[in-house]
């Protein structure tokens, strides 16, 4: 197993991203940061983009992206064929988005959740594994054909 997370954020998830990477490491993750590095104001994609390449292309298995809704993020993430991420802003929910979607990328809205929330939800989000079953034909149907 791929034990490496791609993490991205803009200048609204800059101030999460030093914790949560500081948190993945200590769980065994090698992380590789997409940026940003600070909080001067900056367009989202370019940080998004190369997170999802990086899960495409097979140098992490899985990513963490941020900005202050969480939506931009998601957005951007998900134009990728290979990628579904999945907007959280509690525990519960970002378990489901790995059991029944097989989320490989959480979207965090840090404007709408605490750093502690935050931390909750990606510890979460790297141990729950995709249940399969019923819920891998649906994950199946998500990619459009032929793209």
């Amino acid at each position: 197993m791929n034990k490496t997370i791609a993490i991205g954020a803009d200048h609204a998830g800059f101030p999460y991203k030093d914790t949560i990477i500081t948190f993945l490491k200590s769980e065994g993750f090698d992380v590789l940061d997409m940026g940003t590095n600070s909080d001067a104001s900056v367009d989202y994609p370019d940080f998004i983009h190369p997170v999802a390449e990086c899960i495409e292309c097979g140098d992490a298995e899985t990513g963490i992206i941020m900005c202050g809704s969480g939506n931009g993020v998601a957005m951007t993430a998900n134009k990728h064929q290979k990628i579904r991420a999945a907007i959280s802003w509690n525990e519960e929910l970002a378990t489901l988005a790995r059991q029944h979607n097989n989320a490989n990328v959480l979207a965090i809205p840090v404007r709408f959740v605490s750093e502690e929330m935050a931390l909750k939800m990606v510890e979460q989000f790297i141990k729950t594994e995709f249940e399969g079953g019923r819920h891998e034909r649906r994950v199946n149907k998500i990619r459009i054909s032929g793209k």
